[in-house]
């Protein structure tokens, strides 16, 4: 792959980050040009990482120089985010998991281990369903994921609510839009706040980023349209599902304060080979509370790989 061109970004309004010693790329996956951070051992295992709502490819900067002294780590921005094309349709989680796999073979990775968060993890959980033959290992971290972990119904308990109320408020039709435009930094930021275990995890810049990730060329359109294909999203989970687990090996990484106590039990009815941990002193966002501990997870995880 070449390295970064400014004519490949199809996100030019959104300044670049840049981790030490990674390069931009994009690639075409079906049509869609996403874009993935790339560094570690070349020759290493590679390890691809998804992140979820409300960020970006940035939520790995933490663990990815941690990662790379053993992988070849790629973090990826899904479609609609980031630095990646934001199409008009095609967000449910079988449909972007199959342009991730496609953009990772661009990269010319034949096999993979997956670490994904949020709605990142929802994607990687369909990727292991539809093309687990090419996968080693699958982390997810913190995520109800549609038809397998996500509850049919939002919890009205004022103690629990706060976790998962924008689920439906996501998928009514243009209200979020009409509500939210101009406002991408009070919303993204009080998610930030409100689900890490201490108020002052991310600083003003990081905020900056992801709202802005969120506002331009429609990103909130993009990100509203996985809470608005979730039902499809896990009638397509169940119907993969029917007969058969995921052999996969795979590691549920909850948190001391997140929003699934434990991901492993709830994992553990669909996949084969499931092991888990709780991150202690972390809320929802456990790579930017406590990245060591995810790259020690992983790295325990994928000892074999490594």
């Amino acid at each position: 792959m070449t390295p970064y061109r400014p004519e490949s970004n199809p996100v030019r309004d959104l300044p670049l980050r840049h981790v030490a010693d990674f390069t931009h790329r994009w690639v075409d996956a079906d049509g869609v040009r996403l874009h993935a951070v790339e560094g570690g051992r070349s020759s290493g295992p590679a390890l691809v990482l998804l992140a979820g709502f409300p960020q970006t490819w940035w939520a790995w900067r933490k663990v990815m120089p941690g990662l790379a002294r053993r992988f070849r780590v790629i973090a990826v921005d899904l479609p609609g985010q980031g630095h990646s094309e934001r199409p008009e349709s095609g967000y449910d989680t079988h449909a972007v998991a199959a342009r991730v796999h496609t953009a990772v073979k661009a990269l010319g990775v034949p096999t993979y281990s997956l670490v994904a968060h949020d709605i990142g993890a929802w994607v990687a959980f369909s990727l292991a369903l539809d093309f687990e033959r090419h996968l080693r290992g699958v982390a997810l971290l913190d995520a109800g994921i549609p038809g397998i972990t996500l509850p049919e119904a939002v919890p009205t308990d004022p103690d629990q609510a706060w976790k998962t109320w924008h689920f439906a408020f996501h998928t009514v039709p243009d209200l979020p839009e009409t509500l939210l435009a101009g406002r991408e930094r009070e919303y993204v930021g009080w998610f930030l706040k409100a689900k890490a275990l201490a108020a002052d995890t991310f600083d003003e810049a990081e905020i900056d980023h992801y709202a802005a990730a969120v506002a331009v060329d429609g990103g909130l359109r993009a990100f509203l349209a996985y809470y608005r294909d979730a039902a499809e999203s896990a009638r397509m989970n169940r119907e993969a599902l029917e007969g058969r687990q995921l052999t996969v090996p795979v590691l549920g990484i909850s948190s001391s304060h997140g929003s699934v106590p434990d991901m492993a039990a709830s994992l553990s009815p669909w996949a084969h080979d499931t092991t888990g941990l709780v991150v202690p002193d972390a809320g929802h966002f456990i790579p930017d509370e406590q990245p060591e501990a995810i790259v020690a997870a992983v790295t325990g995880f994928l000892a074999g790989d490594a």
